[in-house]
Order: structure tokens, then C-alpha cells, then sequence
């Protein structure tokens, strides 16, 4: 008993589910993740092919797991004035990052990686809860009036 008295014991558990908040933010964190994937890959030149794992039934009826190419958006926009605007999209709808403000300017690509980790690091202290929330909260609204 005298190894476990130098711990630090609690009385804590383990939680069996994520909050629905935590599971939002965990939704963009991942989103993120790909943008700056994106943006890294755009700026060292090279091309950024995310894949994903599919089922597929072949002719005979029989299921096979494949490696597909995964379709992903860039967040970020060339504007009329040639300045790059970075907006970000929880599912098909764009955040309000701010009242009636919805996009970030950036210079280069070097900046626009380092907003996409200011973002992330937002969206882990939860700064953009009440956002993801609104928009969630409009999809619910619209998909109850059908």
C-alpha cells in the first residue's frame, strides 16, 4: 500500500457520453484539421487527396471495403479586390465569427495557416460555442417546418 500512498487519488469517472457541444466542437476541430492540411499542402506545392473507406457492393452481391478519394472544399476565397477571405463552414453553412461578420482577411498563405490554428485554438476553448450552436439550432428549425 505504500506505492499508492505518493499518488494522487480521486474519486473521478470516466463520462459515457460526449456533450453535444464537445461533440460539435470535436465536428470542427476535425474540419479544421483538414483545411490546414490543405492550406500547408497549397503552399509547399504539392496536392493535398484526403481519403475515406467506403463500402461498395460488386456485381455478385459481395461488399468490399475501398480506399476513395474524400471531396474537400477549401474555407478560403479570392476576392473582387484580389485579397483572400477565409470564412468558416460548419456543415453547409458559414459561422458568424462576429455580428454580421462571417469571413477573415489574410495576406498570404503563410498567414492563412496561422488564422487556421488561431481558429483551432478558438474552437477548443469553446469561443465559437454559442455560433456552432446557432447554426445547429437553424437546421433543427428548418428541417422541423417539413
Amino acid at each position: 500500500m505504500s506505492a499508492l500512498n505518493g499518488l494522487k487519488l480521486v474519486a473521478a469517472m470516466k463520462p459515457t457520453a460526449l456533450s453535444p457541444a464537445l461533440i460539435r466542437r470535436n465536428k470542427l476541430l476535425a474540419k479544421i484539421g483538414e483545411q490546414q492540411a490543405m492550406a500547408q499542402a497549397q503552399a509547399d506545392g504539392t496536392a493535398y487527396t484526403p481519403t475515406k473507406i467506403k463500402r461498395i457492393a460488386d456485381g455478385n452481391g459481395e461488399v468490399k471495403q475501398v480506399t476513395v478519394p474524400k471531396r474537400v472544399k477549401a474555407w478560403w476565397w479570392k476576392g473582387d479586390n484580389g485579397k483572400t477571405f477565409l470564412g468558416v463552414r460548419y456543415g453547409n453553412r458559414m459561422l458568424e465569427l462576429a455580428k454580421g461578420k462571417a469571413a477573415v482577411e489574410v495576406a498570404n498563405g503563410k498567414e492563412l495557416i496561422s488564422v487556421l490554428g488561431t481558429l483551432r485554438k478558438a474552437v477548443e476553448q469553446g469561443e465559437l460555442d454559442a455560433q456552432i450552436e446557432a447554426v445547429g439550432a437553424a437546421v433543427k428549425a428548418r428541417l422541423k417546418k417539413k
